[in-house]
Order: structure tokens, then C-alpha cells, then sequence
């Protein structure tokens, strides 16, 4: 064999010893699995996967409470709930052919349909490249003169002559520079979009658009009076924020020992009208107030305490209720001698300005000339998404605990490359088993078996490894000193982006790779960077069993969910007793964490970009499996989820920016493998557009960066101006269609050729988004669906709502309503008029035992439910 031959994609790698490669060629196990792998890991997903989605389809209708809260539950106002004509069992199917993906865009989030819409990009690269690769590479590979067999033999690895290289080269400039345009369109038409949805009028007059959150604030910067001296004469108001930990913990206690006093109250009510059934059995019915006093007291649930007075036992709902208000008092007293200092910058600040204009003005500028003071900050916080306890943090401390927060994750994902690596290796075991008698048995497994071992196993451990990765970094960075969710989920959603890169494909592919000459490091050190660039294609066989794993068995799971079915039913039966419970886990929607999501299918484009010269079939796979996912997804977020966080864009943005690795890893893989092969041309060619990449790279970072993190001053003058109702987009407002200066752009692009308007239209827009996501473009957009900015006045706020909307809930928060079902025996009605007299407030609306004795409440009117409140638009 000539040692000059390469086999094989990856990463970089020298000349090897000669004697070693023939060594290993006359070693070579027995053909190549790549085929039984992936069709031993498609047979199973592929028959879990119609189970999942059989069983999906016939239980849909019994449990809509996981299955399409999103139609009809009270805590989503009625116009943002997706319509749902029928109860079939395939009106899902239809709601999804019909509605589109912008009515999630108009009645969840705009981080909800970016996601959509990046894995809808996604799939278009994948798509681009399969037709860009296959008609030249795969005939190309095929007929290369190399000894590949079954789906190595389209892979990069069965050239031999280095000339047909250049094939690979021109082809790798013509997609990657086409990867390079496509991220930038994206990226432009996001700033657009970003644009017109926060600068519209009913996004821009809400509170949240107006407020700037100041960490590190100095003593003084928290008092009314220096206001305009530290914030500007835009400056209207402002909340301090202060440590209030002792007084969270006592509402924190407060809010427990209700729900203990509600638990004790349900299970006298539930005793009683056990006693009056046997009553009702004897001929007469029994009222609560005419049971004797006796029975009474044995009805009401006794404890024991446990400090102070241990031992003694105690009625439980009248300690309870003492319980409540003394820790009422505790609060009252607390919040009245409550006084923040803030020294040494260990306070924060929200101030509320005029105008969107005003605060993008004051999140721009240097507010304090004091070091660290007032610094970071952050715009458009939403009260329900901060982190109290983390805004209280000293300069020095915030900076050394995210310190402490990177390198734990650093070493979190350095310490995952042992369990990782273990998985890659275990992938081309076969290849193993032939050097280490102690392996030998697997060789001697029938096909089915080995690839079963070899082809659904990994990729499964894989997946399984990496899931709960990106909850620990969450934890790791909410503890250490984030002061927002979203801020934590950003810098999640960039270290499992780290993450996946590193072991879901550097290290898993080096470890295959490496799997197949772990026999010869040994006997020859030096052939080790030759052993692995022949080898390194098996490893994309791992990839393609990881993309069926994926796309089946996740997607199936993502529309069947039996995890979240089995858990609510279990709490309903088990735990959740109380009217409150109940109402909680039941209106409780599942969220999806951009953090999670958006690194994982990132990483599914960049392994298909890297590999898309290299081993042709991968993207068409990675296109599949994301496929997949897309259609799980937009159910979800037309039926299931919620989301609970948002970016306002910006995890799109960071996917399209991270989407560029695929690239440089691809280049640096092509640079080494042609350099490898002495094949000169190809080498220089993939060099050069390696440094053509990078300087692109850093020049729309520096370009865009600062459209992408700030809102145009300009237009947010326009929008605080009301300038923009003179120039009004919509054909309805003036009669006539809204301007489209595109269209002379249009014309022009096809006015040399017969091309159907159809179709040119979709490739300007395309080609042209300096025009077509434009601010103004992308309003015109926006405004075409009739719920957007239909609250041109922007949300009402009551002046006391407004004035605790950025305090800490602990300054705020009254004692919670008791909330009791009603019985037939009138029990519930005593207790509510003795919590009454005790100074607590109770109510049995929207709740009921029925005959039998069983608790239900207004499930389908939450306007009856005392402890239902409808959700400000902050």
C-alpha cells in the first residue's frame, strides 16, 4: 500500500511508518459494517418510533391537559390559543398542514418561531449541500480506485488519485462560501425582524421595553433624588434592589404553612362527609354544624410538633393558622424596618425612562465614572425572569464567581471526554476485537448482533450522556451569579454549544477513529496520525446511526411525551391533594430551554457541513433527522409548550454566528487530508478559502455585532415620535398596496430572461436581503397578520401595580387566599368563616366534593378559581 494513500476524513495528519499501514491492511477485520450498522440501528428506532406515534395518536384525545393544553387552558388568553375545530383523532394532523409558523410568531414568542425557522435553515443547508455534493463527489469516490467497501466506498477515503481532489476543493468553495451568504442573509434579515417587532408600538410602549436594570449600583444611585444626576432627565422612576434574603425566606415559609393549613383543612372537610355518609346510609341527612361536639374533635387532623415543644401534640389547623399570622407580623415588621444600604455596590436598580428611545440611550451609554459602578446592565427585564438573590452581588464577587461558574464547566466538559471517548471507541470495536484475543468473540457475532452493538448503541449512550449536560451548566450558572434567566440561559446555550462540538463530535469522532488503531500506537508511535486519517471516515458511519437514533426515537418521543404524562398522573394520584395542588400541576405547561435546543441541532448542521465533502451522505441524513424534529417541534408549539424565557432573538443569533465552526472545521479537515496527500492545489485552495473565511467572519462581526445587541437610535426616536403613523405599510390604511421599491429589483433580475414571477421572487428575496429585510420591509411583513400591533396603545398598568412591578415579590407579596372546596355538608362553609374571623382570607369557589367524596375543581373556567390571575404584559 502506498503510505502516501489516506482512507479517511477528519482532522489532520502526517506520514505514517509504511510497514505499519500494510500491516494493517492485511489485518483488516472482515469487510465493513457501516451498511448492518445503520440498518440494525434504523430497524428498531424505526419500529419504536411508529409505536410511539401509534400510541400517541390514540391517547391524544384522552388527556388534553399534556396533549394540547395550548387549545383551550385558562392561563393562555383565548386569542393566543390554537384553533382546534374537531376532537378527531387527526384534527392535530390538520392544524398542523393549515396553520402556519408565524402564528406562533404572533401568539407565543419570537424565540419560538426563530427556533422553527432555524431548523427550517437548517434543513435548507443540509438540502443545498446533498445537491451541490452527490452529483459530482459521490460518482467521484465511487469509481476512485480505492478498497472501500459498502458506504465507505462514496466517502473521500476510496480516492487514490490525488487529482481528483480538486473535485473536492471546488466543491467545498461553492458550498461554503454559499454556508458563509446564507448565515449572513440570516443574520440580516434577523436584525431586521428584531427591529420591527420590538420597535412596534405595542412592544415598545410596554413597561419592560422601558426599563434598564443597573448591577452594581453605588449607595447613592439607589435614592430618588439622584435620579437625573446618575440616569438623565429621562429618568422617571426607579427601583432599588437590595439583599432581602432573610425576608424571602419568611415568605417562603409563610406560603408553606399555607399549604399545610389548606392540607389539614381538605382532610377534616373529606373526614367529615365520610361521617355524614354513614349517616345518610342510616335514612337522615346529617349537616356538619349539627354533628356532636365529640365527633368533632376527633375529625380534625392532630401532629406533633417538632421544635419547639417537641412532642407535644396540637390541633394542626389552629397552629397552622397561628402559624400563618405570626409569620405575617414577622413580614410586616421586617419590610417596615427595611432598609437597603448598598455599600460597596452590592445593590441593583431598575429605572423606568420615558421612552424605548430614552432606555436603549441610557443601556448604551457609560453611566458612572466610578469603576465597575453600575455595570453590567441589561434592557427590556421582564419582573418574573430576575434572579433576586444574584443582584445583590459585590463587583468583585459577581466577577469571581463567574470565574468559578466557567471553570466548572470547563472542567465539566473536559471530565465528560472519558465517558464520550469510551462511546467512540466502542463504534468501531470490531476493528479492536481483531488485535485483543480477549475481543475476539465479538468478530464471531452474527451481523444483526454486531451491528446492533456497533450501530444503535453508541449513538444512543451518546445522546443519553449529553442530556442532562446543559441542566447542570444552568444550575452552575443561576448559583453563581446571573442575574436574569435569560442571561443564564445564554451563556448555557454557549457552553453546551462547546460542549456538543467537543465530545458529540471532536471527541466521539477522534475516538472512533482512533478505536481502529489503538492495537498499533504500541508497536509504532508515528503511524498513529497516519492510522488515523485512513480511519477517521468509519467514524461518519457513527453519525449516520446517530441521526436515525435521533430523528426517530426523539421526535416520536416529543410528540408522545410518556415521561410527562406518566409524572402528572402520578403527582395527581399521589401527591397533588389540595384544590391548589391540583391547579398548579395542572396549568404548569412544559417549557422548551433555548440552551438545550439550539447547541444540539447547531451541532447537527456542523457535523453535516464538516462532513458534506468527506462522506456525501451525511448531510442527506442530518437533513432527514432534522426533519424530523421540525415537525415535533411546531406541534409543540402550536399544542404543549410554553416558553418560559426570552431573548428577544438573540439564541438565533448565537446559533447563526456558531453555525461558522462547521466551517472552519470542515477547511482545517480538507487542508489536512489534501496537504496529507501532497495534493498541492487542493491544499492551497482550501487555504486560501480559510483565510477568506475568517476575514469575512470578523468583518460582519464588526459590522453587525453592534445591530444585533442595540436598537437603532434613529428609529426608536421615529417610534417614540409616533413618526411612523405617517408613513403607514398597510394597504387597508390609505387604500393602495404599501410601497415595495423591491419589486424594481424584481424586474430588473429577470428582465434578460423568461423567468415565471414564482419563482423569481423567492430567489430575490433571497439574494437581495439588504431590500427585503429591511426595517421597513419586515414591518410590511409583520403587519400582515392582523394581530400584530393591534394594541397600538400598548398594555394599561394600574399606578399601584406599576409601582411594586420591580420590587422584590418578598417587599410586595400578601398572604395567599386559602382556597377549600365546597361540600355538601357544609363543613367548608365553617371553616372559611373561622379563617375569616381569624384574619385570613378563604374562599370554596371553583372547587367541589363530589358524590363520592372526590375533589374536582373549574377545570374549564379559571375565571371562578380564587387563586387565578390574569398575566401582565410587563
Amino acid at each position: 500500500m502506498d503510505s502516501q494513500r489516506v482512507f479517511g476524513g477528519g482532522f489532520p495528519a502526517s506520514v505514517a511508518a509504511h510497514d505499519t499501514l500494510d500491516a494493517w491492511d492485511k489485518a483488516k477485520p472482515r469487510g465493513s459494517a457501516s451498511l448492518a450498522a445503520i440498518l440494525s440501528a434504523f430497524v428498531p428506532t424505526w419500529f419504536t418510533a411508529v409505536l410511539f406515534v401509534g400510541a400517541f395518536v390514540i391517547i391524544r384525545q384522552r388527556f388534553p391537559k399534556i396533549y394540547s393544553p395550548r387549545t383551550f387552558i385558562g392561563t393562555i388568553p383565548e386569542k393566543d390559543r390554537t384553533p382546534s375545530q374537531s376532537r378527531s383523532y387527526f384534527d392535530w394532523f390538520h392544524t398542523l398542514r393549515v396553520v402556519p409558523d408565524r402564528f406562533v410568531l404572533h401568539h407565543q414568542s419570537l424565540d419560538a418561531y426563530l427556533f422553527l425557522r432555524f431548523l427550517r435553515m437548517a434543513i435548507f443547508l443540509c438540502v443545498v449541500g446533498c445537491c451541490l455534493t452527490w452529483p459530482v463527489l459521490i460518482p467521484i469516490n465511487a469509481t476512485g480506485g480505492g478498497k472501500s467497501s459498502e458506504l465507505d466506498r462514496i466517502a473521500i477515503g476510496n480516492i487514490a488519485d490525488k487529482k481528483k481532489l480538486y473535485a473536492h476543493a471546488v466543491i467545498a468553495w461553492v458550498f461554503f462560501v454559499f454556508v458563509m451568504f446564507t448565515v449572513a442573509r440570516e443574520r440580516l434579515w434577523l436584525i431586521g425582524l428584531r427591529q420591527a417587532w420590538n420597535l412596534s408600538r405595542s412592544n415598545a410602549k410596554r413597561l419592560s421595553s422601558r426599563i434598564v436594570l443597573f448591577l452594581s449600583a453605588p449607595k447613592d444611585a439607589l435614592e430618588k433624588e439622584n435620579l437625573s444626576r446618575y440616569f438623565g432627565d429621562d429618568a422617571v422612576r426607579l427601583w432599588p434592589a437590595t439583599d432581602a434574603s432573610s425576608l424571602q425566606s419568611l415568605v417562603s415559609d409563610r406560603s408553606s404553612s399555607v399549604e399545610k393549613l389548606e392540607s389539614a383543612e381538605l382532610s377534616l372537610i373529606k373526614s367529615a362527609n365520610k361521617q355524614a355518609r354513614k349517616g345518610r346510609q342510616r335514612g337522615h341527612e346529617p349537616n356538619y354544624e349539627s354533628f356532636p361536639w365529640d365527633i368533632k374533635k376527633s375529625l380534625r387532623p392532630r401532629h406533633r410538633l417538632t421544635a419547639p415543644g417537641v412532642g407535644k401534640e396540637v390541633d394542626s389547623i389552629t397552629h397552622y393558622r397561628e402559624e400563618i399570622k405570626q409569620k405575617e407580623a414577622k413580614i410586616n415588621d421586617k419590610r417596615e424596618s427595611y432598609q437597603g444600604t448598598g455599600e460597596r455596590g452590592a445593590a441593583a436598580v431598575f429605572v423606568e425612562f420615558k421612552s424605548l428611545a430614552a432606555a436603549q440611550i441610557a443601556y448604551q451609554q457609560v453611566a458612572s465614572a466610578e469603576v465597575l459602578a453600575l455595570n453590567p446592565r441589561h434592557t427590556s427585564v421582564l419582573p418574573n425572569e430576575v434572579i433576586w438573590g444574584n443582584l445583590t452581588l459585590p463587583p468583585a464577587v459577581r466577577i469571581s464567581q463567574e470565574g468559578v461558574a466557567t471553570a466548572l464547566v470547563v472542567a465539566l466538559i473536559a471530565f465528560w471526554s472519558i465517558p464520550v471517548g469510551f462511546v467512540g471507541a466502542w463504534s468501531n470495536v470490531s476493528y479492536l476485537a481483531e488485535k485483543f484475543k480477549w475481543l475476539s468473540f465479538i468478530n464471531k457475532l452474527p451481523d444483526v448482533v454486531l451491528g446492533l452493538l456497533t450501530g444503535l448503541i453508541p449513538p444512543m449512550l451518546t445522546s443519553l450522556l449529553s442530556k442532562y449536560v446543559p441542566n447542570i451548566f444552568r444550575y452552575i450558572f443561576k448559583k453563581f451569579g446571573s442575574p436574569t434567566n435569560t442571561s443564564a440561559e445564554l451563556k448555557v446555550l454557549r457552553w453546551f454549544f462547546v460542549f456538543q462540538v467537543v465530545q458529540v463530535f471532536l471527541v466521539t469522532t477522534l475516538s472512533s477513529g482512533a478505536a481502529a488503531v489503538a492495537s498499533q500506537i504500541a508497536l509504532d508511535p508515528t503511524a498513529v496520525t497516519s492510522l488515523l486519517a485512513e480511519r477517521l471516515p468509519s467514524s461518519s458511519n457513527f453519525y449516520l446511526s446517530y441521526f436515525i437514533v435521533q430523528g426517530l426515537t426523539s421526535s416520536s418521543d416529543n410528540l408522545l411525551n410518556y415521561s410527562d404524562l406518566l409524572q402528572w398522573k402520578f403527582y395527581d394520584y399521589v401527591f397533588d391533594k389540595t384544590p391548589r395542588q391540583k391547579y398548579s400541576s395542572y396549568t404548569s405547561l412544559k417549557g422548551l430551554a433555548w440552551g438545550k435546543v439550539f447547541p444540539k441541532y447547531t451541532n447537527f448542521v456542523i457535523i453535516a457541513i464538516a462532513y458534506s465533502c468527506i462522506a456525501p451522505l451525511v448531510p442527506a441524513f442530518a437533513a432527514a433527522g432534522l426533519a424530523l424534529f421540525y415537525y415535533s417541534y411546531r406541534y409543540m408549539l402550536l399544542f404543549t409548550v410554553q416558553a418560559k424565557i426570552d431573548t428577544k432573538g438573540e439564541c438565533y443569533t448565537l446559533a447563526l454566528q456558531q453555525i461558522l465552526t462547521g466551517v472552519y472545521l470542515a477547511e482545517l479537515c480538507l487542508i489536512g487530508l489534501f496537504s496529507f496527500r501532497k495534493a498541492t492545489g487542493p491544499t492551497i485552495m482550501m487555504g486560501v478559502l480559510l483565510v477568506l473565511t475568517a476575514a469575512y467572519n470578523a468583518v460582519m462581526n464588526r459590522y453587525l455585532a453592534p445591530l444585533e445587541k442595540y436598537l437603532p437610535a434613529d428609529l426608536a426616536a421615529e417610534v417614540g415620535n409616533g413618526s411612523e403613523e405617517a408613513a403607514p405599510l398597510l394597504a387597508a390604511e390609505e387604500g393602495e398596496a404599501p410601497p415595495q421599491p423591491s419589486d424594481s429589483h424584481i424586474v430588473r433580475l429577470g428582465q434578460h430572461a423568461h423567468v415565471p414571477r414564482k419563482v423569481l421572487d423567492p430567489i430575490a428575496r433571497f439574494f437581495q436581503p439588504h431590500i427585503f429585510a429591511s426595517h421597513r420591509a419586515m414591518r410590511a411583513w409583520l403587519q400582515e397578520d392582523d394581530s400584530f400591533d393591534a394594541d397600538a396603545d400598548g398594555p394599561s398598568y394600574k399606578e399601584e401595580d406599576v409601582q411594586k412591578a420591580y420590587l422584590n415579590p418578598a417587599l410586595t407579596s400578601s398572604t395567599p387566599v386559602i382556597w377549600l372546596p365546597k361540600d355538601r355538608i357544609g363543613a367548608t362553609e365553617v371553616e372559611v368563616r373561622e379563617n375569616e374571623e381569624a384574619g385570613l382570607k378563604c374562599s370554596d369557589d371553583g372547587a367541589w366534593l363530589d358524590e363520592n367524596i372526590k375533589l374536582e375543581w373549574s377545570v374549564r373556567d379559571f375565571d371562578k378559581i380564587p387563586i387565578f390571575k390574569r398575566g401582565t404584559k410587563w
